[in-house]
């Protein structure tokens, strides 16, 4: 049995599988109690009984599916009121590989409504909670293609680019307040998620999977350096820093009343 110094309580959504479960098992270790949130009970009482003999930890189930207004707003309702609660993690997403005109747009609302919606609900839920008492960790799950959208579903990457901006967003805004905001972005991770989306991992490349354990570890890590983007695949850390100051260099001439020249209209010539 591993035991450790409580860190308080780790809420982690998609935690029956894959990143969550990995997630839970390293936040168990770490001196977290948990409150593990999926839709499939079964899967999550089993990984609570495992981790429960193997950490010591609590680990509270919930079952709930967050594309459901009303079975997300009780897991709202925790994080606005558990006052153990000191880590969200907003694991739970859903994927789309296939292009635009071969996707059910219906399925793109559940994706929208999943990865974009309840990670935002949860995380508003959190954060006034987290400020009040001057502390708090939300680690929201990206991915890298939300800054390469010529990769994999449009709509896919772009509720991911939403992920990446609005964790900048939280940590610029709530940074000063004592929070602690982390994007992290997987590339191609071993779980389900290919399977669910409509191709299973074994078909994709093996030299690019990366395995979950080994993602949420660097993941891990990204945050205890402090970083607010954590790319666990990059190898140059050093490119994204400079992805971001061009980002950075950009912005005192995002605001003006004049068009840039290139847009000027010609003048007009009289024939």
């Amino acid at each position: 049995m591993v035991t450790s110094k409580n860190k308080g309580t780790a809420l982690i959504t998609g935690a029956s599988a894959g990143i969550g479960a990995v997630y839970a098992d390293r936040l168990a270790r770490r001196g977290y109690d948990l409150i593990v949130v999926a839709r499939n009970q079964d899967k999550l009482n089993a990984l609570a009984k495992k981790l429960t003999t193997e950490t010591g930890r609590s680990i509270e189930v919930v079952a709930a599916d967050l594309t459901k207004p009303s079975e997300r707003a009780q897991v709202e309702k925790i994080l606005r009121e558990d006052a153990s609660i000191t880590m969200l993690v907003n694991n739970a997403g859903v994927g789309a590989i296939k292009p635009l005109l071969d996707t059910d747009v219906n399925k793109l609302d559940e994706l929208i409504e999943l990865n974009i919606t309840a990670l935002t609900r949860l995380a508003y839920a959190a954060a006034p909670a987290f400020v009040a008492r001057g502390a708090g960790t939300i680690i929201n799950v990206s991915s890298v293609v939300g800054i390469a959208p010529e990769f994999l579903n449009g709509v896919y990457g772009a509720s991911k680019s939403f992920v990446t901006a609005f964790s900048q967003s939280l940590q610029h805004e709530l940074a000063p307040k004592g929070l602690r905001i982390q994007a992290v972005l997987p590339a191609a991770t071993a779980t389900d998620f290919w399977e669910l989306a409509g191709r299973h991992v074994s078909q994709l490349p093996q030299d690019i999977v990366m395995t979950a354990e080994n993602l949420v570890d660097a993941a891990l890590v990204g945050l205890d350096q402090g970083e607010t983007v954590t790319i666990p695949v990059l190898q140059d850390g050093a490119a994204w820093d400079r992805y971001e100051a061009a980002r950075r260099d950009m912005l005192p001439q995002l605001r003006g009343t004049t068009p840039s020249p290139r847009y000027r209209l010609a003048e007009a010539k009289v024939a």
